[in-house]
């Protein structure tokens, strides 16, 4: 296949972004225009002249009693996203990794971003966010006073330096042998141009992004694009050519400045055409920012390519190829096999709809009860009193009898359950409830505990499936921002990292880290997991104490985690304040020191016990005394039990040969198996009383100080044998 040409390329990207705006505007602006709407209070239905206009907050009310509980789950932890490592060696990258990228996070007002995220995702279906890492070119000014030639010659030789002013003089000065030697004296300004890279993390209105219709995701799209307004200075300052970016066309009421969306969010959509004329550099331009497969280079295999387009037809500016869209999706109720899902606006529109009714119809029918209409008989009465309705007005009339009021049932007590039902629907729907939301005191008091914990629960259920989702879109975003650290990052970076200020170099990470997601799930929940932590640290202390150090199941790093999620749970996230880090390279140094201490300890205790008394040194030999022939009993008592089996055995051996005689030799055999079983049993237990024997004397080397013969006792257990096993 030939190479694609500037004007196909220019075609098949202007098609793709056509295609994907056509796609999203047909049906899903529409939708996401209807969710704000009801989510600022405005509906479709009609209301008579002089009836109630009264509307209900349902999807304001129900967005924003999900919204904490979201937020909660996230925020809870001060690491929600945690990298994992995929072998011993990835221990502390992984570390470095999780570190880095939650200081980031936190450093460009990460509550903020996710916070818009999910709100978007709520109401207009999808939360976006944009990963890209940002390079600006800085340049200061900095003047110098009497510099010397070496040092003008050091500062104009480095990088990026310009001169700006420059002025040199002559001065006198006397050298060491007191002679007048003249020296030049430099004065000079210059500007210092350098380049400074961050990362960039920002919430898209969704009204900005387009992706083709036929997209599951992100990753398998055909084309997806990032499309908004940009002053035609930021455009130069990017390095647009000037005269390109003039011949841009701008934006109209077809694009972004005229969107429904827009209007929605901002209020207006009026360009201050005066101040556009004044600066021509302040017109907005529209910008596309499109990443598309496409096979450029016709060897038919399509790639990522990143495209820039600008103006309303979409002119490529920028072309380069890529391997990853920017762009994080977040989602609480997606839909299988598609990339756009329902939001919780949508599940409660209707219900507003239904409650705003039902609403308006108790207060018309408590301004009817209030104020009835009357029955007049115009003939007889003043018609200016009767429309006269000031509180104690006096109605003229010639006869008793001429004003009659119209009498209006009252049923808006019979009416309020109904309402109480729909709000009953709404919750079933969202799982989002007053209970929910600590906000129903009453409820918990007139329940059980247990009722309440389990009705609390299945209200908690849905709002932990959303969560659940949205941490789809916060593993993704994590992606992105490991991936672009390592791509840009700079190898001299300084980071606080368990208290310390390290140096972080993200090129050494491995971008195909596994991720794993903590958060909380509810405040029971979060109750239940603390008392699990609280239970598990006090078994990791059992482990400790029983086992010691070298347990092989719990270490100090291990037990420091526990205490922090404890901690977390509770809010606290300064854990540093309250627990020193730990580490495993901080952990292996303080086990080592504990060593050196018991080592130097032991060894004082046998100086100490070498050194003593008269009268403790008899005590000790006494012990040792005492101890060895302990041992020696215990021997002479395994080799007597060891003799009696044996004899016993060979007893029972007689008899049994001399009763199976005229039988084959299978149970001769057994017996002999059990011969030999029994000996291999006596065998172990003489290994036994070994092990018994060393051990004892260590304790009595570790109290006295003094070592016990336990070669001559030795001796005595390995003494040879004959085939009975008695010592020769």
């Amino acid at each position: 296949m030939p190479k694609m040409s500037e004007q196909d390329i220019q075609s098949a990207i202007t098609t793709a972004i056509e295609s994907a705006i056509d796609y999203v505007d047909s049906d899903i602006a529409f939708q996401r225009e209807r969710a704000q709407s009801y989510f600022d209070g405005n509906v479709d239905l009609e209301h008579e002249e002089g009836r109630s206009r009264v509307v209900s907050t349902k999807v304001r009310d129900v967005v924003r009693g999900a919204k904490p509980s979201l937020m909660r789950i996230f925020m809870a932890n001060n690491k929600f996203v945690e990298f994992t490592p995929k072998g011993p060696e990835d221990v502390a990258n992984a570390e470095q990794a999780t570190a880095y990228c939650h200081w980031v996070f936190n450093k460009v007002g990460g509550y903020n971003v996710l916070s818009n995220a999910i709100h978007d995702s709520l109401v207009k279906k999808v939360g976006l966010v944009k990963v890209w890492w940002n390079t600006e070119t800085i340049a200061k000014n900095y003047t110098y006073e009497n510099l010397s030639d070496q040092e003008v010659q050091v500062l104009v030789n480095k990088e990026g330096v310009e001169v700006v002013e420059h002025r040199q003089d002559i001065e006198m000065e006397m050298d060491e042998f007191g002679i007048d030697i003249e020296r030049n004296v430099h004065s000079m300004t210059i500007t210092h141009k350098y380049e400074e890279g961050e990362m960039v993390i920002e919430g898209i209105p969704p009204e900005e992004f387009f992706i083709d219709g036929s997209a599951k995701s992100i990753d398998d799209a055909y084309i997806c694009c990032h499309r908004s307004e940009k002053r035609a200075g930021d455009l130069i300052a990017m390095g647009f050519d000037p005269d390109v970016v003039e011949n841009l066309s701008g934006t109209d009421e077809d694009t972004l400045i005229g969107s429904v969306e827009k209007i929605q969010r901002f209020g207006q959509s009026i360009q201050d055409d005066e101040q556009v004329d004044n600066d021509p550099s302040m017109r907005l331009v529209l910008v596309t920012e499109a990443y598309m497969r496409i096979d450029a280079e016709g060897d038919g295999i399509p790639t990522l390519h990143k495209f820039v387009c600008g103006g309303t037809g979409y002119e490529v500016l920028e072309m380069e190829p890529w391997d990853k869209a920017p762009f994080a999706d977040f989602h609480v109720d997606p839909e299988p096999h598609a990339f756009y899902g329902r939001s919780l606006a949508e599940l409660v529109i209707n219900d507003q709809d239904t409650t705003t009714s039902v609403l308006r119809g108790i207060l018309d029918n408590v301004a009817l009860v209030n104020t009835p209409r009357l029955e007049v008989n115009e003939d007889m009465v003043e018609m200016d009193d009767v429309l006269n309705n000031e509180i104690g007005a006096i109605i003229r009339s010639e006869q008793i009898g001429s004003v009659n009021p119209l009498t209006v049932p009252f049923v808006a007590g019979s009416t309020l359950p109904a309402l109480q039902y729909l709000d009953m629907l709404v919750e079933e729907k969202t799982g989002i409830s007053k209970m929910s939301m600590g906000l129903n005191p009453d409820m918990l008091q007139n329940t059980s505990a247990t009722a309440a914990a389990l009705t609390a629960q299945a209200g908690a259920g849905q709002v932990e499936v959303m969560a659940r989702n949205l941490a789809e879109g916060t593993k993704k975003l994590f992606q992105l921002m490991l991936h672009v650290a390592i791509q840009n990052s700079p190898d001299d970076q300084m980071m606080r990292l368990n208290g310390e200020f390290v140096p972080v170099d993200p090129a050494v990470w491995d971008a195909g880290m596994d991720m794993s997601i903590n958060v909380g799930l509810g405040t029971g929940q979060e109750d239940a997991k603390a008392a699990a932590l609280m239970q598990t640290f006090q078994t990791q202390q059992q482990i400790w104490q029983t086992y010691g150090p070298k347990n092989g199941l719990v270490s100090m790093t291990q037990m420091r985690n526990t205490l922090a999620d404890t901690l977390a749970l509770s809010g606290v996230k300064n854990v540093d304040r309250y627990y020193a880090p730990m580490t495993a390279e901080i952990e292996q140094q303080l086990m080592a020191e504990m060593a050196q201490e018991a080592e130097a300890a032991q060894q004082a205790a046998l100086e100490q016990g070498q050194q003593g008394d008269p009268m403790a040194q008899a005590l000790i030999q006494a012990e040792q005394i005492k101890a060895q022939a302990s041992m020696q009993g215990q021997q002479m008592k395994l080799q007597g039990k060891m003799q009696g089996d044996q004899i016993k055995m060979q007893a029972d051996m007689q008899v049994k040969a001399a009763q199976m005689q005229s039988k084959q030799g299978t149970e001769l055999a057994e017996l002999q198996l059990k011969y030999r079983e029994l000996q291999s049993s006596n065998d172990l237990e003489r290994d036994q009383m070994n092990q018994d024997l060393l051990v004892e004397a260590a304790k009595i080397l570790g109290q006295y100080g003094t070592a016990v013969d336990v070669e001559r006792v030795k001796i005595m257990q390995n003494a040879p044998r004959d085939e009975m096993g008695n010592m020769i």
